[in-house]
């Protein structure tokens, strides 16, 4: 069992094993930051605001490359669970977590959308920037409790949903850019 658990932490990156040398903690700059339990422990851990900026700046080149891509290459099935997933984050704006499940979801279905194998398997990065976007709101929603979560953003999910449906990438690119500042 601990061989498993050295081999998974090796795996992230965490720590380096070496047959008779043992085993060693590897330095932050090896940890693969692409991994969803790594970025779930940052997240965690109140990851600072260097990381945050880092992270920001691989997302919005991830997310707005996407988005021009699903614009292109969407089928009928990614409109319609776009819409839905919209219409699934509106219905839960006062419950954190089911409304975070379902920004995930349109953001994971515009990647799906791309048509882009790359794109597509970035989820772990697309769950991070949502859960990190929806703790901030809901660090400003304690200033102001009755409006939802998705009151300031629901016309731009609406515009990027639009652009994609209409096939406008530079405008989904845009939209997405907006999103994801």
């Amino acid at each position: 069992m601990l061989r498993e658990a050295l081999k998974t932490l090796e795996a992230k990156g965490l720590v380096e094993a070496r047959a008779k040398v043992g085993t060693r903690v590897l330095p932050q700059s090896r940890w693969n930051l692409f991994d969803r339990q790594v970025l779930a422990w940052k997240l965690e851990s109140g990851p600072p605001a260097a990381f945050l900026a880092s992270f920001q700046t691989v997302r919005q080149s991830l997310e707005v490359e996407a988005a021009r891509l699903a614009a292109q290459n969407r089928e009928a099935e990614h409109v319609r669970l776009l819409h839905y997933w919209q219409k699934q984050r509106m219905v839960m704006s006062h419950q954190p977590e089911p409304f975070a499940i379902a920004e995930f979801e349109i953001h994971r279905v515009v990647a799906e959308a791309s048509g882009n194998p790359f794109l597509r398997a970035s989820s772990a990065i697309l769950e991070f920037g949502v859960a990190v976007g929806v703790l901030a709101r809901l660090t400003e929603d304690r200033q102001a409790p009755e409006a939802g979560l998705s009151d300031l953003q629901a016309a731009g999910y609406d515009a990027l949903i639009q652009a994609i449906e209409q096939g406008d990438p530079a405008r989904a690119a845009l939209v997405m850019a907006e999103l994801t500042r």
